[in-house]
C-alpha cells in the first residue's frame, strides 16, 4: 500500500508493530530497498529509526554496522558516528545522513520516500 503526502510517498513496511519486532532485533541494523534506495532500520527504545544504508565517507554499508549506547550507527569501516534521530555525523568528518520519516497507523509501519 502506497499513500502520497506532499511529494513523499508513504510505503507501507510491516502491517504491524507486531511484525516490526518479529523481523527486527533490538539495536541491530537491516537493510530495507525501497524503490532502489538502500536504508537502513534500527530499531532501539521500541521507536523505528530509518537512514541511508551508505557511509558518506566511503560507501560502507551501515546495516553492516553496530549501534552504541548513545543511539549511533557505527560506520563498520572507520567507525563513524552517526546519530539515528537527525543522521548527524559525530565528529564532524563527512556529510550527514540523510534521514527517512517513519511512522505507525492502524494499518501498519510506514516509511516515508
Amino acid at each position: 500500500m502506497i499513500i502520497t503526502n506532499i511529494g513523499m510517498e508513504w510505503v507501507k513496511i510491516f502491517s504491524s508493530q507486531s511484525e516490526l519486532q518479529k523481523h527486527l532485533e533490538e539495536n541491530r541494523p537491516r537493510l530495507l530497498q525501497v524503490y532502489g534506495k538502500k536504508i537502513c532500520l534500527v530499531y532501539r527504545e521500541s521507536k523505528l529509526f530509518a537512514v541511508q544504508d551508505s557511509c558518506p565517507h566511503n560507501g560502507e554499508s551501515l546495516s553492516k554496522g553496530t549501534v552504541n549506547f548513545q543511539g549511533e550507527i557505527v560506520c563498520p569501516w572507520h567507525g563513524q558516528r552517526f546519530s539515528l534521530k537527525t543522521g548527524r555525523e559525530g565528529g564532524q568528518q563527512s556529510q550527514d545522513l540523510i534521514t527517512y520519516p517513519v511512522k505507525e497507523t492502524e494499518e501498519g509501519v510506514f516509511i516515508g520516500v
